[in-house]
Parts: structure tokens; sequence; C-alpha cells
């Protein structure tokens, strides 16, 4: 984790683990507006706010398929669970 002028950010590595996501589902949130992405330094890392990451994963679905086992619940759904093309 990352501190700048006091927010908390973490890399594409910190999101991915906090998420339980690969860094394809991590793109598809940016990409589709549900997270953003910041650039930081000459290398361009990509930096991700704590803040947003945290209240990505208070999102569920609606309706949660009736197999979820109950462990997986605390986990956020995969992206193909409530983000449709349309």
């Amino acid at each position: 984790m990352l501190t700048i002028d006091d927010e908390a950010y973490l890399s594409a590595e910190e999101v991915c683990s906090r998420l339980h996501v690969k860094p394809a589902t991590l793109y598809t949130y940016v990409s589709r507006g549900l997270l953003r992405s910041y650039r930081q330094g000459i290398r361009r890392q990509r930096l991700y706010r704590l803040a947003e990451v945290e209240a990505l994963l208070r999102v569920r679905p609606s309706d949660p398929p009736e197999a979820m086992k109950p462990q997986q619940s605390r986990l956020p759904p995969m992206a193909d669970e409530w983000i449709s093309d349309h």
C-alpha cells in the first residue's frame, strides 16, 4: 500500500488479491468504469484508491446464484455475474 496526500493506494497485484480476481477482470472493472486507475510515476504504474476498492467489495448481485456456498458469499461476484454488455 502507498499513501499519497493522505490517500491510500494499492497496486494492481494488491487489488487482485483483495478482490480475488485475475488481472484481466481488474482491467474489465476499469474499462467499464466500475473502478478507476491512477497513473503514478515515469513507469506509468497504475494505482487504485483503497476506498474505491473497498466500495467495490460491498457490491453484491441482486439475486445471488442458488448454488453459491455461504463461504463464497463474502467474496465479490465474478464480473460475468453482474456486468452485462447492455
